[in-house]
């Protein structure tokens, strides 16, 4: 059943309360739905928009029996929500994406095997458990790859990159002794990914591939349209469906490729959510990722993923909150702050979205003395 947009009916709840729960709350009000957030943290950036945030450790069986008597759907902001969570809401109220969701990307070596299992190709991989491992696994790729915590690594964190040559010695533990894998390197010319969303109807939208960069392992930049070729572009939205069918999935999903030299997609991750490459659809559509994940969830119609104007949009990390004044100068840009108070290195203070090919100029002046 769809969720009632006339104002007599509709509560969306939301785990977690970031900048992506934020954005989502928002675009929820605009269709004249209410929004419930369950996250621990007080002051945290959905508050400041929702319609009630439950102060409540993600895994609290009152809280989460809470969220399920009080809304029509849950869905969540990020990737590491705890799977028994989503499976104890889900005996009592719709989730989604669905918690298949959750397992197969919480971990990056079950990540690399879905991929691989929906015939999405990956760089090559190796399970790393101890020592012996990780040093055979090495061997195999070369002297060089990626080590990689297998849970919970954002942003470039829990990684370590061997180019060959180095003490190996206690390399293993120096990663918190968990679970690991070792990637392959990849040469890849350009970093893209693909917004789609999947609806009750199995019907999937997908936004126009963005090109990113990312510095210290954040994401920079991103920029559409991607240099991509259109054979590379089809592979993309394929990918996409392919993924989305076999989790039966529903909202939106961001998926991130490597661009090799001859044009083929190798895929780096994916994400169950709304996704930081994909915020410029917020400036550069009608109908942004975070609508379309609303309109999916709450079993409404898609809207449209047409681009109306090219666009870079730029994360603001920790001290780039102070050219606020810059960008907001601008004629052509869409500043989004996220409400945060404290800027601290590799923190996602906000971003902004530049379009490139903005239009005719404004008619408005500005009076002087």
């Amino acid at each position: 059943m769809s969720l009632d947009v006339t104002g007599k009916s509709g509560t969306i709840g939301i785990i977690g309360g970031g900048q992506l729960a934020r954005m989502l709350a928002m675009a929820a009000a605009r269709l004249n739905f209410r929004t419930i957030v369950l996250e621990p943290q007080a002051d945290c950036p959905a508050a400041q928009v929702c319609n009630r945030q439950i102060v409540a450790a993600y895994d609290d069986e009152k809280a989460l029996a809470e969220l399920a008597n009080v809304c029509d759907v849950v869905t969540y902001e990020f990737e590491n929500v705890p799977v028994v969570a989503a499976q104890t809401l889900a005996a009592s109220v719709p989730v989604y994406p669905p918690a298949e969701a959750l397992s197969a990307s919480q971990d990056r070596l079950t990540e690399k095997r879905f991929l691989n299992d929906c015939g999405i190709p990956t760089a090559d991989f190796a399970q790393v458990d101890d020592q012996a491992s990780l040093e055979a696994a090495l061997s195999d790729f070369a002297g060089k790859g990626v080590l990689k915590t297998r849970r919970m690594g954002y942003d470039g964190k829990g990684q370590r990159v061997f180019k060959g040559g180095e003490d190996l010695a206690g390399a293993f533990n120096a990663l918190g002794g968990v679970p690991l894998i070792l990637e392959s390197f990849v040469p890849f010319e350009r970093e893209i990914s693909i917004i789609a969303a999947r609806f009750r109807d199995g019907t999937v939208t997908c936004y126009d591939p963005a090109e990113n960069v990312h510095l210290s392992g954040i994401l920079h930049t991103s920029t559409v349209p991607a240099q991509l070729s259109d054979a590379a572009r089809t592979v993309a939205v394929e990918s996409a469906e392919k993924l989305l069918a076999a989790l039966d999935y529903i909202g939106v999903v961001g998926i991130e490729f490597f661009v090799l030299p001859d044009g083929s997609l190798v895929a780096n991750e994916m994400a169950p959510r709304v996704h930081n490459t994909g915020h410029w659809t917020e400036a550069a559509c009608v109908v942004s990722q975070f609508e379309q994940h609303i309109r999916a969830v709450a079993g409404l119609a898609p809207g449209s993923t047409q681009r109306h104007s090219d666009c870079v949009m730029t994360n603001l990390i920790g001290d780039d909150i102070s050219a606020v004044p810059h960008w907001l100068a601008k004629n052509d840009c869409l500043v989004h702050l996220y409400g945060k108070t404290e800027a601290r290195a590799g923190r996602k203070m906000g971003h902004v979205t530049q379009l490139t090919n903005p239009g005719k100029p404004s008619l408005s002046r500005q009076n002087t003395p």
